[in-house]
């Protein structure tokens, strides 16, 4: 008798025509702006070199903009399931380092999940929120609860102050709490502004979860 597969869980707002607009807006955008830097160059020094500026500065934009397109991940078990160019998986449940990182981009910011592969693979960042003032988006309660089950029995990492963030988010969800009274709202809120990418490890995340 084999074993049943994993739920898949996915764990992004999976809007085609919103996530193709983007795309496309994304690509027209760089493509206006290599064409501005090309024709500078073209005037400085000819149609060639301002051909090659163009193509500099388009291509490595052009590969940002579709790998945020392909970009997708899910949760299977306690497994992270991350597709790009290709498809990685991550156990949560045996991820040597979990930390959250807050990102401020002009007056936006994510809090996030980073779990370290190990094995001298990369990082994989999963958005657990995103603020602008005093409103924003987080996953679903479901998505947290799965994320919380997963990483609560990591003791390496010590995940269960990371599963107790969590829950603590839900249960201020499920009293009704506006946005800016939930935990992880007033975690991004607590990180010093001014810095485009902070990192929180389990020590700070640890203290935070014990003023909740």
């Amino acid at each position: 008798m084999t074993d049943k597969p994993a739920e898949r869980l996915p764990l992004f707002a999976d809007e085609p025509k919103l996530r193709r607009r983007r795309a496309g807006s994304g690509v027209f955008g760089v493509l206006i702006l290599a064409a501005a830097f090309g024709g500078i160059a073209g005037l400085i020094g000819g149609q060639l070199p301002g051909l090659i500026v163009a193509a500099v500065v388009a291509l490595p934009l052009i590969y940002v903009v579709l790998y945020a397109y392909r970009r997708r991940i899910w949760l299977e078990g306690t497994t992270l399931v991350v597709r790009t160019w290709g498809v990685r998986r991550v156990d949560l449940l045996s991820a040597p380092r979990l930390d959250v990182v807050i990102s401020d981009v002009r007056g936006t910011r994510t809090v996030a999940l980073l779990v370290n592969a190990g094995h001298r693979r990369r990082a994989v960042k999963l958005d657990l929120a995103v603020f602008s003032g005093t409103g924003g988006r987080e996953l679903g309660a479901l998505q947290l609860r799965r994320l919380a089950d997963a990483v609560l029995n990591n003791t390496e990492a010590n995940g269960l102050v990371f599963s107790e963030l969590l829950v603590a988010e839900l249960r201020a969800e499920a009293r009704g709490d506006a946005v800016a009274e939930r935990p992880l709202y007033r975690l991004a809120s607590a990180a010093p502004s001014g810095k485009y990418l902070q990192r929180f490890p389990m020590e700070a995340i640890s203290r935070f979860v014990a003023t909740l």
